[in-house]
């Protein structure tokens, strides 16, 4: 086990599997998925620029391939050339990205619950990222609404639901989001064509999405939408989760990213895969 360097982590052996979080911007909010990764094989994380910790800043002058070139920092830290990306929901773009420029590093593209190439911020998103001070309690109460069905899916035992909801507000409250750096992630995000991005790729690509009724974030037909553009694109649905399924259930989720991950290397000892 490889210690945490500032706001990056790398734990476990194998072939390594770089997760990208999601707009909130840091790792620690998907920690269970990745500590479940980190059991079956090399798992690296990192917060995203602009985040305490991170080793880079985000700015409009840069535009959104500071993305790509935090994540080319992140692999030559860690002494790796070549890995899978699992991108997280807006963390997804940035895997997309990055395979798109850097396609001899990226052995497999997993693209978690993200949104498509074709996906525009409603209304309400653009209004709070022109205001983005307002984005927090309307993000707060937002949120638990429409994550609440998804939750009494995925964790029925009331028991299990009450421990998972403890943690998750104690990581919430030990790394909060920024939502100055969040509405700059989606102004930067609807300047690019992540649609060219797409037909560009010829890595392995699965796109892993929960179940329609109940992601309520990203719509999973927009995520769907790399299907069609990315040759060969497999999807999968994760059953019982909306778009926190990563979390909810950690476990059988890190079966379903290492397994596409192991058939796309075609090796048969994958925790010996470098």
């Amino acid at each position: 086990m490889r210690p945490e360097n500032g706001k990056m982590v790398d734990q476990g052996a194998g072939f390594p599997i770089v997760m990208i979080p999601g707009i909130q911007g840091r790792w620690e909010w998907q920690r269970p998925a990745f500590e479940a990764l980190a059991r079956r094989t090399r798992a690296i994380a990192y917060s995203l620029c602009g985040e305490p910790g991170s080793r880079g800043q985000l700015n409009f002058a840069d535009g959104f391939d500071a993305h790509v070139a935090q994540l080319d920092g992140v692999l030559r830290r860690c002494g790796v050339d070549r890995v899978a990306l699992c991108g997280v929901s807006y963390g997804g773009w940035i895997a997309l990205r990055y395979a798109a420029r850097r396609p001899e590093r990226v052995a497999s593209l997993v693209l978690v619950s993200a949104p498509g190439p074709r996906f525009s911020p409603d209304a309400r998103q653009r209004y709070y990222v022109r205001a983005p001070w307002l984005w927090l309690p309307v993000f707060a109460v937002s949120t638990r609404r429409r994550l609440r069905p998804e939750v009494l899916a995925a964790l029925p035992d009331r028991r299990e639901r009450w421990a998972f909801l403890r943690r998750q507000v104690a990581t919430m409250s030990r790394f909060p989001i920024s939502p100055a750096l969040m509405a700059r992630r989606m102004a930067l995000a609807m300047r690019e064509d992540f649609e060219q991005d797409a037909r560009r790729i010829e890595t392995p690509t699965l796109a892993l999405t929960g179940e329609p009724r109940l992601d309520r974030v990203v719509p999973v037909e927009s995520t769907r939408e790399y299907l069609s553009l990315i040759t060969g694109a497999r999807g999968a649905v994760f059953p019982s989760t909306g778009h926190i399924g990563l979390v909810t259930r950690p476990e059988p989720w890190a079966d379903m990213v290492t397994q596409f991950v192991k058939d796309s290397l075609h090796v048969p000892d994958f925790a010996g895969a470098h």
